[in-house]
């Protein structure tokens, strides 16, 4: 086998392939065989008919279409090992020359890694906001706590913002009732916007038993866009008691005997979530860093397989919640045009970060061994609800455990760079990850020193 590769562009070569018809020998049986196991000939047991008769029944030409579509995969995968070409998409391949029982030509198009220069990741610079939590911060954890704690209680005034009511409510089109227009005894909270558009403005300044009108355009059904009257029956009113903030709430909502203890641990557990968010952000801002750093030529064909992944995925979804494109493009507020544009810079920037993270864990000679990747799929299993030996599996027969590697060795990669950025919070305190990571997660030796600890403390 003799081939060439040629560069077409930073992302576009083209594999020029010829092969000897004798290297084709095992490819040619092959054919010969399959073809024999699907025909059937009076006179020959099926897979015994011998290649004359094939040639003369089904025809030479398709002996040779067998052949090519077995062959054409080995060889061109032994040309890209030979020229060490950095794949990054399907090939385009065209038969150039069929000349039988002398050779075959062909060319294979695809996309590659480009060459990319890459900064000194020291360099890159990178501001998050601070990880401090300041008294608001508990004051509104707490009140939140407080809400869950909260009863409810009748009351004889006018309807407010906040409260919780029972409502009757009937709709109507031109005086004829429509479909599913009738409802008894909702539960609502005013003001927060789940019912017909209208209903706060209708019932806000009415009493239990007051019945009020109002007319509104309805969003869904079949009847959307059209004008709908309502009315409405306020059965009952009922706002919402918080208990006190104090000791004895402190005892009822938690573990802890006071309201300060309350409120400590509510501060530990915000400056947790907020180091984690720190630690988040500072990686998410380190490869938006990194990639505008760096020149990426796009790989067109990489590009527009992405986007039609994309598409495909979200149409699979929306069908499977009964969805339309355009129900979900209505509650999304995008018309068309904006949606293909995001679409395209979401899938713009998803490939950009590939390629960059990949020449980061090239450069750096990341690699993943055996514990990690066992850890991963574990985790993605998980998270999946299967069984960690049927998802390995089902990652083994779809040829998608490639993927996870190359994952995990993108993340390993922008781990790296992390390290070496200089990042800093809004007050221009440098931030240190690793410390950072410690504090979020302490080290196993870490944990089973403070469990011993506490265990002597308590003999």
């Amino acid at each position: 086998m003799k081939s060439t590769v040629e560069t077409l562009s930073p992302t576009r070569v083209r594999l020029a392939v010829e092969v000897p018809f004798e290297e084709l020998k095992p490819n040619l049986d092959e054919a010969y065989r399959s073809i024999a196991n699907q025909i059937s000939i009076p006179g020959f047991r099926k897979g015994k008919v011998p290649p004359r008769l094939i040639d003369q029944r089904i025809g030479r030409a398709a002996v040779l279409e067998e052949t090519l579509n077995n062959a054409i995969p080995t060889h061109y995968s032994s040309a890209v090992r030979e020229h060490d070409v950095k794949v990054i998409g399907r090939p385009e391949v065209e038969v150039t020359e069929l000349a039988d029982g002398e050779k075959v030509a062909f060319t294979a198009e695809v996309d590659v890694r480009p060459e990319l220069t890459l900064p000194e990741f020291s360099t890159l610079e990178v501001t998050v906001d601070e990880a401090a939590v300041n008294d608001e911060d508990v004051d509104n954890q707490v009140d939140s706590l407080r809400q869950r704690f909260s009863t409810l209680k009748g009351v004889e005034r006018e309807v407010r913002t906040g409260d919780f009511v029972q409502l009757d409510l009937h709709a109507t089109i031109d005086g004829e009732d429509i479909e599913g227009g009738s409802a008894e005894n909702v539960s609502y909270e005013v003001g927060s916007g789940q019912l017909l558009e209208g209903t706060d403005a209708a019932i806000e300044g009415h009493k239990a038993g007051d019945e009020v009108a109002f007319t509104t355009t309805l969003a869904g059904g079949e009847h959307a866009g059209k004008d709908a009257d309502v009315k409405v029956t306020i059965r009952t009113v009922k706002e919402k008691e918080l208990p006190e903030l104090d000791d004895e709430f402190a005892q009822t909502a938690s573990e802890f005997d006071t309201l300060e203890e309350l409120r400590d641990d509510v501060r530990t557990r915000l400056g947790r979530v907020k180091k984690l968010e720190q630690a988040v952000a500072a990686r998410d801002k380190t490869l938006e860093a990194l990639l505008e750093a760096v020149e990426v030529p796009m790989p067109e064909k990489v590009l527009a397989d992405e986007i039609e992944y994309r598409r495909h995925q979200l149409g699979h979804a929306l069908e499977n919640a009964g969805v339309t494109l355009e129900q979900y493009l209505e509650n999304e507020g995008q018309t068309q045009e904006e949606f293909d544009e995001q679409l395209e810079k979401d899938c713009a920037q998803a490939v950009r970060s590939q390629l960059v993270l990949d020449a980061v864990a090239d450069a750096e000679e990341v690699g993943i061994d055996d514990g990690e990747l066992t850890s991963e799929v574990v985790r993605r299993a998980q998270q999946s609800g299967v069984n960690p030996q049927q998802f390995a599996d089902q990652l083994v027969q779809n040829g998608e455990l490639p993927i996870v590697v190359a994952d995990l060795r993108r993340g390993k990669a922008l781990g790296l760079v992390t390290d070496a950025a200089k990042i800093s919070d809004a007050a221009g305190n440098p931030v240190d990850l690793k410390a950072l990571q410690d504090e979020i997660n302490p080290p196993q030796a870490a944990v089973a020193t403070e469990d011993a600890d506490a265990a002597a403390a308590q003999a």
